[in-house]
């Protein structure tokens, strides 16, 4: 008799609805293949880091609050970023430390949440992926989904079943690329510093396509290469591990006349 396919809420996140749907019909594609049963709750909004990571801890209630109602009934929930399933994972329930009822469904989908290739390698057991893709990659390890997520091995075995694919490391692949949220807004310097040198490891490579899992990261080091005059393009990673990367141009790339 076979299994139920597992119910999953994909969480799309806010840079993913507003810069890159790509990555959500990427992650919606993965999940599938993989077996999943997948939902996108229509009434998700924002996870609340930006507020919560500027001490605006009653907006990031409200935010994790609605989050916590749009995603309850479900096995599991997948985002395709590791900071915002690090703030459902890690912060969700110290917002309601005098609200037991809410702290205790914060707890419950915190247990339940995940980034999607850990997601995808860890839980759901996939091992590899029938994709294809022509060029030498290197691969940044965002910050929050390394440490708060787990998220290391798991992207880099699944790359390595991508047909024609070859990755090589930067010397510093778990560097900060100097995003960090509003971090960028508050110590822009600071911030700028970061991604350079974030880029001139990205070229020591001589990879041609930079891949990450965070869109923030990735959206600051696109318009750093892209100021610099780099031709590294730059793709979430699940544009490649599902197979769309023909599909859709580049970060920061037109679709051309």
């Amino acid at each position: 008799m076979s299994m139920p396919r597992p119910r999953v809420a994909l969480f799309v996140t806010c840079l993913v609805d507003l810069y890159r749907p790509s990555v959500g019909f990427a992650a919606l594609r993965l999940l599938e293949q993989a077996g999943c049963q997948v939902d996108v709750p229509h009434t998700q909004t924002c996870c609340g880091q930006p507020a919560f990571n500027t001490g605006d801890r009653a907006t990031a209630r409200d935010l994790a609050r609605a989050v916590i109602d749009a995603f309850q009934g479900f096995d599991h929930v997948v985002a395709p970023s590791g900071s915002c399933a690090g703030m459902i994972a890690h912060h969700f329930p110290s917002l309601f430390d005098d609200d037991p009822g809410y702290r205790a469904k914060a707890e419950a989908l915190a247990g339940r949440t995940h980034e999607l290739v850990s997601f995808l390698v860890d839980v759901m057991g996939m091992e590899r992926v029938a994709a294809s893709y022509g060029d030498r990659v290197t691969y940044h390890d965002s910050c929050a989904g390394l440490r708060e997520m787990g998220v290391k091995a798991q992207p880099r075995r699944l790359l390595d079943s991508v047909q024609g694919l070859s990755l090589t490391e930067m010397a510093d692949p778990e560097i900060c690329c100097g995003f960090g949220g509003t971090f960028c807004v508050k110590y822009p310097d600071i911030s700028t510093r970061m991604v350079t040198d974030k880029c001139r490891d990205i070229a020591a490579t001589g990879a041609g396509t930079l891949l990450a899992g965070d869109m923030g990261c990735l959206l600051n080091m696109a318009g750093r290469l892209k100021r610099e005059g780099s031709p590294v393009k730059v793709r979430h990673v699940a544009e490649v591990l599902a197979g769309m990367a023909a599909e859709v141009p580049p970060i920061g790339e037109g679709k051309g006349p």
